[in-house]
């Protein structure tokens, strides 16, 4: 298991992206609270482009929450009539300035914002160094830059068209040129991505793209439909414009972002996500009962599941943690004091609710089994009776490589250890992962259409191994040091 220390016991997150063409309005600051609305998906750095119709690209990217990178005199300075941004969590290339987005590549002016990873990086980063492209990061994302800006076709939707089949592995991806925002996903579809449109009386549809449906409620905006796989879509003085370069493979969109990774006010599959969520914890119930008195959620990210489960069983809920809800990053670090107490910076239990009773406690995800005992020790201290933990996805055995940074298989708490195993380890009572065909069931979808390798290790694309881990580009090309606000 990892270090007592690490309190982040969950997956990373990925990144989120959007991308808007809007002649005559403020598309950056409409891109900032989009960012605002994306943020829990990557919380390492921030960036935005605008271009006005015609003109150059401007670009501000740094490390750190969306707040921290941009103030107002940024964002005025952000002038145009379209606009990307990005956050960033790392899973390709390592925590650094020169790997935030938006890439910008001057070969042909664009600007570049990805979520997802590619598992052929290596190669393709070897086949453009060999025509001597230059590259100023580590991410994969600047590999799709360079290859759309060193393309030879006129128009940006057609390089999108030349290279799109040159990439394996996960992409749901924004460029813009000084004159039109382009989206393209994958032919898996492994990562989401969605159109939106801003509508008025007076004037032509406003269209966008966003990973989430949650950042199109924030502007006003309307749900349209998601990019489908390996289709490329334009927004631009045309109005929205869309080819299928590559539809005919296999889906697989991945379902632990309906258990973990999106907002639950996000739609996805048809679904408010909150809803699948609850009725994951429905099912817990049902594959698992046991008595007890009291249902409470790990907060936030057990919230949905404990309601379903709570009532689906008929036993009360209730808040038995506090959440310090602005523990997202710290900066400074506890002493040796303080440090054997960490995970309470977090969480404080509520003794006068949990001592002396059976708790069911639920969460959505054990990764890697270093702040769950903790948890439970908390509430032995609080005088919880007994502790009966409902994990409302299956145990995660397998890496992901396809945009999640999750550990090895080795710092997998489920790795070799049986259900019974992890709970002793951990110290609750009795442990229970919700299936993966309860999974399916509560979202409503199929295993043919899904990636679930995390769970399962079948992964959709052959090719996908260890070896494509987020530090592959350090470990065959030294680049040079770049910092700063670009």
């Amino acid at each position: 298991m990892a270090s007592p220390d690490d309190h982040r016991d969950g997956p990373r997150d990925e990144c989120g992206v959007f991308g808007i063409y809007a002649p005559g309005q403020d598309v950056a600051r409409l891109a900032y609270f989009a960012l605002y609305a994306l943020q829990h998906r990557g919380q390492e750095s921030a960036g935005i482009a605008t271009a006005p119709e015609g003109g150059s690209i401007l670009t501000i990217r740094d490390q750190g929450l969306v707040p921290q990178v941009f103030d107002d005199h940024m964002l005025r300075s952000l002038v145009g009539d379209l606009a990307i941004g990005h956050v960033r969590y790392s899973t390709t290339g390592s925590s650094e300035w020169e790997n935030a987005q938006p890439v910008v590549r001057d070969e042909r002016a664009l600007a570049l914002a990805h979520n997802g990873n590619l598992i052929n990086a290596v190669e393709l980063h070897a086949e453009l160094r060999g025509r001597d492209v230059p590259f100023r990061s580590t991410s994969d994302s600047e590999i799709i830059a360079a290859l759309l800006a060193t393309d030879p076709a006129e128009r940006i939707e057609d390089a999108v068209a030349t290279v799109l089949p040159k990439l394996r592995g996960a992409f749901s991806t924004v460029v813009m040129t000084n004159d039109r925002v382009v989206a393209f996903r994958d032919p898996q579809g492994l990562r989401p991505l969605s159109i939106g449109v801003i509508e008025s009386a007076d004037a032509a549809p406003v269209y966008c793209f966003a990973s989430e449906t949650c950042a199109f409620d924030l502007l006003g905006a309307q749900f349209v439909r998601d990019v489908e796989p390996g289709e490329v879509v334009t927004a631009s003085a045309d109005g929205l414009n869309s080819q299928i370069v590559a539809g005919d493979q296999r889906k697989a969109f991945c379902v632990f972002e309906y258990i973990y990774f999106a907002r639950p006010d996000s739609r996805m599959g048809g679904r408010r996500l909150q809803v699948s969520r609850a009725k994951m914890g429905e099912i817990l119930w049902h594959e698992a009962p046991v008595e007890a008195d009291l249902v409470i959620p790990i907060p936030d990210s057990g919230n949905a599941a404990a309601r379903g489960l709570a009532k689906a069983a008929g036993i009360p809920q209730d808040d038995g943690f506090i959440k310090n809800r602005y523990v997202a990053r710290t900066f400074i670090q506890p002493g040796q004091q303080l440090r054997k107490r960490g995970l309470r910076l977090k969480f404080n239990p509520l003794p006068e609710v949990v001592a002396g009773k059976r708790l069911i406690v639920v969460d959505d995800s054990i990764v890697r089994g270093n702040t769950m005992p903790q948890i439970v020790q908390m509430l032995r201290e609080a005088g919880a009776k007994e502790i009966h933990l409902r994990i409302s996805s299956p145990p995660i055995k397998h890496p992901c490589h396809y945009g999640i940074d999750m550990s090895t298989r080795e710092e997998m708490v489920a790795h070799n250890r049986t259900p019974a195993e992890v709970g002793a380890l951990v110290g609750a009572d009795s442990l229970h992962y919700l299936s993966l065909a309860g999974v399916y069931e509560a979202v409503g979808g199929d295993r043919g259409s899904h990636c679930d390798a995390c769970f399962s290790g079948e992964y959709p694309l052959a090719g996908s191994d260890d070896a494509n881990d987020k530090y592959a580009f350090e470990r065959v090309v030294e680049l040079p040091v770049v910092s700063g606000t670009l």
